[in-house]
C-alpha cells in the first residue's frame, strides 16, 4: 500500500509539472527529524525519535498533501525503519471576503497493522490578529461515532531571514471514547531562510491533557525537531 501511495504522489507531482505550463502550480517538500511522533497529543512512537516527510502541491484553491512517518528506533510495539503511517489529504481554501477564509477537506489515513480511515474536516479562520481558527473533524468511514474540534490561535514575527511563530490549541473530543475536552497544545517554531527556497524549521510542541478521559488516555507531553523544507 505504502509503494502505491508514493508511485501515486510521484505521478501527481510529474502531471502537475507538465500542467504548471498551463495552471499555475506551487508546492513544496520536507524532511524532518522529532523525538517522538504526538497526534492529538498520543505518543504514537513509543516516546522514540521518527522522521517525518511529506509533499504539497498547490493550484486554484486546491492543495493536495502527502505526508509520511517512519520510525527509527525500535522499541516495544515499534519496529524501526518501519513507515507505519501515511496521509493523503485534499484541501480546498475558500476565501469569503477579506475577513474570513474557509477550508474543507479530506485526510486519508493509511496504517501499518491497523484499518485505513478517512476524515472530512472543516475550518473556519478569521483573518485578523491571532488567525482564530476553529475546525472540526469527522472520521466518516472506520470510526463514524467520533467527531473532534480544535480552537487555535498564533502570531508570526520575522526578524530578517528568520520568522518565529507561536500557538496555542485548545481540543474537545466526542465519540465513544471522550465526550469533553481533550487537551490543549502550545507550540513554537523558527523558519530559517538558507535561500529563497530553503528554509530549516526548529520546532517545539507541548500537549496536556484537559479532562478525565483524556487525563486516562494521554499524558503531558513534549516534542521537539528539526524540518528541512524546499519551495518551489
Amino acid at each position: 500500500m505504502k509503494r502505491i501511495l508514493f508511485l501515486t504522489a510521484t505521478a501527481v507531482l510529474a502531471l502537475a509539472t507538465v500542467a504548471s505550463a498551463e495552471i499555475k502550480v506551487t508546492g513544496d517538500a520536507y524532511v524532518g527529524v522529532f523525538d517522538k511522533y504526538l497526534w492529538r497529543g498520543i505518543d504514537f512512537s513509543g516516546s522514540t525519535p521518527v522522521a517525518q516527510g511529506g509533499m504539497d502541491l498547490s493550484a486554484n484553491n486546491f492543495t493536495l498533501s502527502y505526508w509520511t512517518n517512519t520510525q527509527l528506533k525500535t522499541d516495544e510495539g515499534y519496529e524501526g525503519g518501519d513507515a507505519n503511517e501515511t496521509d493523503i489529504t485534499l484541501n480546498y481554501a475558500l476565501p469569503v471576503g477579506e475577513l474570513l477564509t474557509l477550508n474543507a477537506g479530506n485526510i486519508y489515513y493509511t496504517f501499518d497493522g491497523a484499518n485505513d480511515t478517512n476524515e472530512l474536516y472543516l475550518a473556519a479562520t478569521l483573518n485578523t490578529i491571532l488567525a482564530p481558527t476553529l475546525k472540526g473533524y469527522y472520521d466518516w468511514d472506520e470510526f463514524k461515532d467520533d467527531r473532534f474540534y480544535t480552537l487555535s490561535i498564533g502570531h508570526s514575527l520575522t526578524f530578517g531571514k528568520v520568522t518565529l511563530t507561536g500557538g496555542a490549541l485548545a481540543a474537545y473530543a466526542d465519540g465513544d471514547a471522550s465526550h469533553e475536552p481533550w487537551n490543549a497544545e502550545l507550540s513554537a517554531k523558527a523558519d530559517i531562510a538558507l535561500t529563497d527556497q530553503i528554509k530549516v524549521t526548529p520546532s517545539f510542541l507541548y500537549s496536556t491533557p484537559l479532562a478525565n478521559d483524556a487525563q486516562a488516555a494521554i499524558d503531558t507531553e513534549m516534542a521537539s525537531g528539526l524540518t528541512v523544507t524546499v519551495t518551489f
